[in-house]
């Protein structure tokens, strides 16, 4: 099995990270997992530590400070592209089970039927949502409609956030260009494979509304994506990483 590193952004997620880590681990048993914690005041660095000692293939990467969920997986990505370990996929998913971790193999069999990227998808044949308002889903749907038009892709999911990325794609990325913080993150990331020609596939997945706590989402986050597209549409030229 190619060596496979998961990475589960937290802030303040002390009461799933007992569940998302095991469920992880026996949905992929070879995998390594790597929390990265932005100094949550609710003590989840303090227990991932705990986990991460009770298990050698979980790791914790602590952060002093809650930057964004792009700031988050781009040090994780550093890390793990300058590590002796040899990973050769690398799995970004949420903590709180939006994100199933039994479909993290359906992810990585992407990647081995050829994809250089697979996206967890809402919105292809098979998937979709659950959980959701209707505004959020209006929300959601008008926004990557939005971000596909302008950026003149067809990938449906723009905005996703459950990924498996080989290692060499992102060596093909300049990740110390990306400048997205926040869920814009989500699209810069996506847009650079593409503009790079990286085979992106869109594999099924049902998203349901966090288990536990409060959604990170807000105004602002949705905002910065909107924007955002623009500046992607005129920076990143076809091939430039």
């Amino acid at each position: 099995m190619e060596r496979t590193l998961i990475v589960v952004p937290t802030y303040n997620e002390r009461e799933c990270l007992p569940q998302i880590v095991p469920a992880i681990r026996a949905a992929v048993p070879g995998a390594t997992v790597m929390v990265v914690d932005d100094g949550s005041p609710d003590g989840t660095g303090a227990l991932a530590d705990k986990m991460a000692a009770a298990d050698a293939q979980v790791r914790v990467m602590h952060r002093t400070a809650k930057n964004g969920l792009g700031a988050a997986y781009l040090a994780a990505f550093d890390h793990a592209l300058a590590a002796p370990d040899g990973w050769q996929r690398i799995v970004q998913m949420d903590a709180d089970f939006s994100h199933d971790p039994a479909d993290v193999p359906r992810l990585l069999a992407a990647l081995d039927g050829g994809a250089e990227l697979a996206i967890g998808s809402r919105y292809v044949t098979g998937g979709g949502t659950e959980n959701w308002g209707l505004g959020r889903r209006i929300i959601s749907r008008g926004g990557g409609l939005y971000a596909r038009a302008v950026l003149s892709v067809g990938i449906q999911d723009l905005t996703a956030g459950f990924k498996a990325w080989r290692v060499s794609t992102l060596r093909g990325i300049k990740l110390g260009a990306v400048s997205a913080k926040g869920y814009g993150f989500q699209i810069e990331m996506t847009f650079r494979a593409l503009r790079n020609e990286f085979r992106v596939v869109e594999v099924p997945i049902r998203f349901v509304d966090r288990r536990v706590g409060q959604s990170k989402m807000s105004g602002s986050i949705f905002f910065e994506a909107l924007t955002l597209v623009w500046q992607l549409r005129t920076r990143i030229a076809r091939g430039a990483g």
